[in-house]
């Protein structure tokens, strides 16, 4: 579910794979990014967009950021290759991710000025807009995911592994003075945050039973045969450090 590279390493040259037009930690940087996925990823004009239009192309804007660190991290240990830390955990409670990802990356004051030229004069408007992801329900998975943020500050090549529950655990309502539970449908509108990997997709089983048989050499094996199979699609969500 995520992913996490150490951060601090020396940033690609623009030869590379970076776009250094979408690297710089500016405010006209980050309007400029914003500007940009407005127009060719969501494909709407500035006078036209509303909050989430706006929440969308700033998310989009300072993943671009991330990609350029999150890619750096994987060439560099590609070059000093090193043991990795592997975290699984059925929860990852990361909570929202713009308005973290811009304290990591120092710019929050830049986004806020950026944002100031789409009319937007209060940053919070933007970061309420956001759907809390619903990949934990408690201290587990928000102890996971903070680990994963101190082995990032800590530059500890590291990758967690865990569940990206499509619906989340589940909201509640009060009705007729009972607890009624709803879909959490987080995904709705969308995430920004994730990398999908569609071409690694797999089958996983559930249930089922297993059965006995002798091999070609007549030794005895144990197979499992599965009652149901999903196909499973990674997603890789960067994490930085502080």
């Amino acid at each position: 579910m995520t992913d996490q590279q150490p951060r601090n390493l020396s940033l690609p040259t623009p030869g590379c794979f970076a776009d250094p037009d979408r690297s710089g930690l500016t405010a006209t940087d980050v309007f400029e990014g914003m500007t940009e996925h407005l127009f060719y990823t969501l494909g709407k004009l500035a006078p036209s967009a509303s909050r989430h239009d706006l929440y969308m192309a700033l998310s989009y804007a300072v993943r671009d950021r991330l990609m350029t660190r999150y890619l750096a991290g994987i060439e560099a240990i590609g070059a000093n290759p090193k043991r990795i830390v592997a975290y699984l955990s059925a929860e990852f409670l990361i909570g929202p991710q713009l308005g973290n990802n811009l304290l990591m990356l120092g710019i929050q004051q830049e986004a806020a000025e950026a944002l100031r030229q789409f009319g937007i004069n209060d940053i919070e408007e933007i970061l309420d807009v956001e759907e809390e992801p619903g990949l934990g329900n408690g201290g587990l998975g928000r102890l996971a995911a903070c680990f994963l943020e101190s082995l990032a500050t800590l530059e500890v090549p590291a990758t967690g592994y865990g569940i990206r529950y499509e619906f989340g655990i589940f909201d509640q309502l009060i009705r007729d003075g009972w607890q009624v539970e709803i879909t959490d449908k987080w995904l709705k509108a969308g995430w920004p945050w994730e990398i999908p990997h569609p071409d690694q997709a797999c089958f996983v089983g559930f249930g089922g039973h297993t059965e006995s048989y002798r091999d070609q050499n007549g030794a005895y094996r144990v197979r499992w045969i599965p009652a149901e199979h999903a196909i499973g699609v990674p997603h890789d969500v960067p994490v930085l450090g502080y």
